[in-house]
Order: structure tokens, then C-alpha cells, then sequence
């Protein structure tokens, strides 16, 4: 199911059941019920509610953004280091060239097939996906310069090899979701309560009010569901996360 659908069924079931609420509270409480009765001192503790979610939301969106931002780096390094590699196998003998390149190739193409899905799915990479970065990390390795421009090929070769296993490294401890439940919990809670809050101050008495309390409502689900979009820092599907690989090797589109 899109990512877009379900934020909008969400959304909208919030807001009706908000709706729904605040229309049975209504009838409930009668048409000689004063609104003006709320003290004072509740609706500067309505606020203070409002201000100290709204900062601890704010945190929880920047946290799960940055920890993307920093996974999504990695790949990238991982993508590009793998592409120095084959550009710069082009300066060695035909059969040792094609080698390195068929090893990026395979590690490439298990990558995007096979390993991103078991690391969407179970936070964890494959063993398959260490073994091809170890051959590759061998081939390089052996192969043996025989002329200046394969030396001063061969020591940034390694270097790039390196590179990528780092970045796998880093991204291997990246897997998984970002946010810990307890925060989650507290994030739910919290929305929850500050939508309640909507009752509190009495919003019932117009459609104007009950206009606001939905887009109230909307926005909160909104900034709930960016934490939960941003909370994989790969993404949650294999397509939209893998683009720093496809972009460089487009081979590695047509299958595994």
C-alpha cells in the first residue's frame, strides 16, 4: 500500500473519530452549557501541554532526519567507492579488469535485489553480501601491478575496497527502525492528549471550531506520520533507496 494512501486513511479516520467526539460531546453537555466556564489556570496548562509536545515532536522529526540524512550518505560512499573501483580496474590487463568488474557487478546486483529487502525487512545485511565484498577485496589485492600507471592505480583501488566496507558496516548498524518504542509510545500518548485537549477547551460550538479541531487533528497525524516515514533511514521500499547504486550501475535495474 502507498505510503501516501495510508497517510491519508489515517488521517481521515482520526478526524472522524475527533469529529464524531466532539458532536456526541456536544448533545451530551446540552445548549445551556457555558464554554466560558473553563478556568483560566487550565487553558495556560493546555498550553504548556501543547508548547512542551510540540518541542518534543520537533526533536523526534530533526532525530529521525538526521539519522536518513547520515544513512543515506553512507550509501552514497558505498555506490561511489564501488564505482572508482571499476573505473580504475580499466588500467589492468583484460582478464583481471573484467574480474574486479564482474565482482562489483554481483555485489552490486545483490545489493539492490536481495540484500536491501532483508535489510528493510529484518535490520540485518547477508552473509552472501560479505562474501562477494571479500572476493572483491581479494581480487583487488591481487592484482599484481606490472607497469607505473597500474601502481599508482593499485594503492587507491585498495583504498576504495576499504571505503566500502565501511560504508556496509555503517550501513549494517543503520538498519532498523530509529525511533525506540518508549519514545513512540510517549509521542502517541502525548498526540492523544493534546487532542483531547481539544474537548477541554470546549471547541464544539460552531463549525468553525470543529473546522479547527479537524486541521488541528490533521496536522498532528501529519507530523506523526513524517516521524514514522522518516523513522527507516532506508526507506521502506526497495525502489525509492537504492538510487545511489541504479544511478551508477544501471545494469543492476534488470534484475539479480
Amino acid at each position: 500500500m502507498p505510503e501516501w494512501l495510508i497517510m491519508t486513511l489515517v488521517m481521515a479516520g482520526t478526524c472522524a473519530v475527533v469529529v464524531t467526539g466532539a458532536v456526541l460531546n456536544s448533545r451530551r453537555l446540552g445548549e445551556d452549557d457555558d464554554p466560558d466556564e473553563t478556568p483560566d489556570v487550565l487553558d495556560y496548562m493546555i498550553m504548556m501541554i501543547g508548547v512542551v509536545y510540540a518541542i518534543v515532536l520537533g526533536l523526534a522529526i530533526a532525530g529521525v532526519w538526521e539519522g536518513r540524512s547520515a544513512a543515506q550518505d553512507g550509501v552514497r560512499t558505498e555506490a561511489q567507492a564501488l564505482h572508482e573501483v571499476a573505473e580504475r580496474a580499466s588500467v589492468h590487463p583484460g582478464p583481471v579488469r573484467d574480474r574486479i568488474r564482474d565482482d562489483v557487478d554481483a555485489y552490486v546486483r545483490h545489493v539492490v535485489h536481495t540484500e536491501w529487502k532483508v535489510m528493510i525487512d529484518k535490520g540485518e545485511l547477508t552473509d552472501r553480501g560479505a562474501k562477494l565484498l571479500t572476493t572483491l577485496r581479494r581480487d583487488v589485492t591481487f592484482a599484481t601491478p606490472h607497469s607505473d600507471l597500474q601502481s599508482q592505480a593499485y594503492q587507491p583501488m585498495v583504498d576504495q575496497v576499504a571505503a566500502v566496507d565501511d560504508a556496509r558496516t555503517a550501513r549494517q548498524q543503520s538498519a532498523g527502525p530509529t525511533m525506540p518504542p518508549l519514545v513512540w509510545f510517549g509521542l502517541v500518548l502525548g498526540a492523544a492528549l493534546v487532542i483531547g485537549l481539544v474537548f477541554t477547551l470546549q471547541i464544539r460550538r460552531s463549525p468553525r471550531e470543529l473546522l479547527l479541531a479537524v486541521m488541528f487533528t490533521a496536522l498532528i497525524v501529519f507530523l506523526l506520520f513524517l516521524v514514522w516515514d522518516f523513522d527507516e533511514p532506508f526507506g521502506r521500499s526497495v525502489g525509492d533507496s537504492t538510487t545511489a547504486f541504479t544511478d551508477l550501475f544501471p545494469s543492476a535495474q534488470g534484475g539479480s
